[in-house]
């Protein structure tokens, strides 16, 4: 609880524009600082756990065996300010390599497990990697092959002597696994080979660094051009998982299933470093998100925190197996990453006993969080808003001009304060368009009430105009999650010669429900304007996801306008207000 010498966190002067209390003060201690005092504090206390491979690590093993690792890639050539990529799915060495880098001041980079060849050749070349350390494979994705694709060169290299034409800062391949690969270093045999004088080196260099200095680059899901490598620091994500922890209460007791990927900021930051400033357990249930499997995980870990996207808290609750699980230790955790569906919620907080769930916002350009509510809120603020805004940080809601709209008027959200990136990895001109004056633009549509709660109704671009009526998708996707038939929703634009845009709803269906086109239409009728009604209704098997379960319209929105026939008319279509929000 904030002193009563804090500063509000309701709006300033009537309008959108709200500042998080200033306590505890900011921690300017390095992730690897972090982990010692954590190791030092409870060294046999359970760190981590792989169910996937078995492997149960504790605080002190963590922290020497991610040393060790530290002293191989300086072994390797690799020192403070250089590049490592890690490409990989939710495995032990992703947390090795996340930490290890940390110590030494190397800047991890995080590469996407759903690249394939041209994502994969451009962040390697954009972040300008010395290293990457890659899994073998994940599902369809063969990893190495793809890197011998890309640099054929390594078939006849020395390990740690590349020279690719199509990579060329990239100088040593590390692979996970004992199979040996043409030109590649085996991660173990690195390990191996580490004495105690490496490791105190790795040491020595970890207390010279400062919080301030990079340590990670996050490629961001673009929907459209390249891919941009948000830049964080210590100081970033160390201060937002603290932050995101204090919220939700968690503590050393707590066990954490991690079903999300590391890759992203819901794992690498809210998990992992979540539970290294608390000195809470890590539970991994999968390489990657099966809800039978994090079910699993829950039953016998006992964990009582869970994260998840709402798709992934839909897929647990209507697995046919769902209710052979004692959940009982369930009690928080957070619900993010894409907007969280008010009935979702509801059955989260009863079926899985997530009582203290919340929920959070944010973008991996803030490190990420920026809203969060908190367990002694008011259930219906616990799944109508994404909470009030996070400590030391500062955010206003502005419309198409830049000035500050009234409480309860929608318009761009924007954050300042220390979670603001660095900027985007040698792109300066794509930094200065998202952050001016210190204020992170976000490109996401929000209301503010005059408690500071916030609500998020969709994105700048996502938003469609029908007719000169603006649609925010959320509130109608709010709206369908009534229908007792529909498992999934999502709303969005597609173009029309008369009206501009109109409304366009695919759904997916609980399992043995069934719905036709016109039911979802009356359903609608009466409860929602009329121009809010979905004029095309395609009930779909799934919904095109990011692998960190992002809703993917802008795909939905081509297939839609090719099936259509209209997909002459998509450059034309209006992708956001001319003339401010709710104009």
């Amino acid at each position: 609880m904030a002193p009563d010498d804090s500063p509000p966190r309701a709006p300033l002067n009537g309008l959108s524009h709200v500042r998080g209390v200033q306590t505890p003060a900011l921690s300017d201690r390095t992730i690897g600082a972090w982990l010692d005092d954590t190791a030092a504090r409870w060294p046999g206390h359970l760190a981590c756990t792989f169910r996937d491979s078995g492997l149960r690590s504790t605080w002190a093993q963590l922290r020497n065996e991610s040393d060790r690792l530290a002293a191989a890639l300086l072994r390797l050539g690799l020192g403070p300010g250089d590049r490592l990529g890690i490409w990989s799915p939710n495995r032990a060495e992703w947390v090795l390599a996340q930490y290890a880098t940390a110590r030494i001041g190397v800047v991890l980079v995080n590469i996407n497990p759903a690249y394939r060849l041209a994502e994969l050749e451009y962040a390697l070349n954009k972040a300008g990697c010395k290293a990457v350390i890659s899994a073998p494979a994940f599902k369809t994705s063969a990893y190495l092959q793809m890197l011998q694709a890309l640099a054929p060169e390594l078939a006849h290299c020395a390990p740690g002597q590349l020279q690719a034409a199509r990579l060329p800062h990239l100088r040593a391949v590390v692979r996970m696994g004992d199979e040996p690969t043409p030109g590649m270093h085996n991660l173990g045999t690195l390990l191996a080979a580490v004495d105690a004088a490496a490791v105190a080196e790795a040491r020595r260099i970890g207390h010279t660094l400062q919080c301030h200095e990079p340590i990670n680059i996050q490629f961001t899901s673009g929907t459209t051009g390249h891919p941009k490598g948000a830049t964080l620091s210590h100081h970033n994500i160390v201060n937002n998982a603290i932050a995101v922890a204090d919220a939700m209460g968690f503590t050393q007791a707590d066990r954490l299933c991690i079903p999300v990927p590391l890759y992203h900021c819901f794992g690498m930051v809210m998990g992992s470093l979540v539970c290294t400033v608390t000195g809470g357990s890590m539970v991994f249930p999968g390489e990657g998100f099966d809800p039978l499997a994090t079910l699993q995980a829950l039953h016998d870990e006992r964990c009582t925190a869970l994260h998840g996207v709402p798709t992934m808290f839909i897929a647990q609750l209507d697995h046919p197996e769902f209710g052979r699980f004692d959940l009982s230790a369930l009690r928080k955790g957070i619900m993010a990453g894409s907007p969280c569906p008010v009935e979702v919620m509801k059955r989260v907080n009863v079926d899985m006993h997530m009582s203290e769930v919340t929920i959070a916002y944010g973008m991996t350009e803030t490190s990420p969080v920026s809203f969060q509510s908190a367990p002694s809120d008011p259930l219906h603020l616990r799944v109508s808003t994404v909470g009030r805004v996070m400590p030391h940080l500062e955010v206003k809601i502005v419309d198409a001009q830049g000035a500050t709209v009234p409480v309860g008027h929608p318009g761009e959200l924007c954050t300042r304060g220390y979670s603001v990136m660095r900027g985007y990895w040698g792109d300066e001109e794509r930094s200065a368009e998202a952050v001016h004056d210190g204020w992170m633009h976000t490109g996401d549509l929000a209301t503010l009430d005059a408690q500071g709660y916030c609500n998020i109704v969709g994105r700048v671009k996502d938003m469609l105009i029908r007719g000169g009526e603006n649609v925010y998708p959320r509130e109608v996707e709010e709206f369908l999650f009534r229908h007792p038939a529909v498992a999934q929703v999502q709303v969005f634009g597609v173009p029309d010669a008369r009206y501009g845009e109109e409304v366009c709803a695919w759904v997916v269906l609980k399992p043995g429900m069934q719905a036709s086109e016109d039911e979802i239409r009356a359903f609608c009728q009466g409860q929602i304007a009329h121009y809010k009604v979905p004029r095309h209704v395609r009930f779909v098997a799934e919904m095109p996801m990011t692998v960190t379960g992002k809703a993917q319209k802008f795909v939905m929105r081509r297939q839609m306008a090719e099936w259509l026939g209209v997909a002459h008319l998509l450059q034309g279509a209006p992708a956001q207000p001319t003339s401010g929000p709710g104009a």
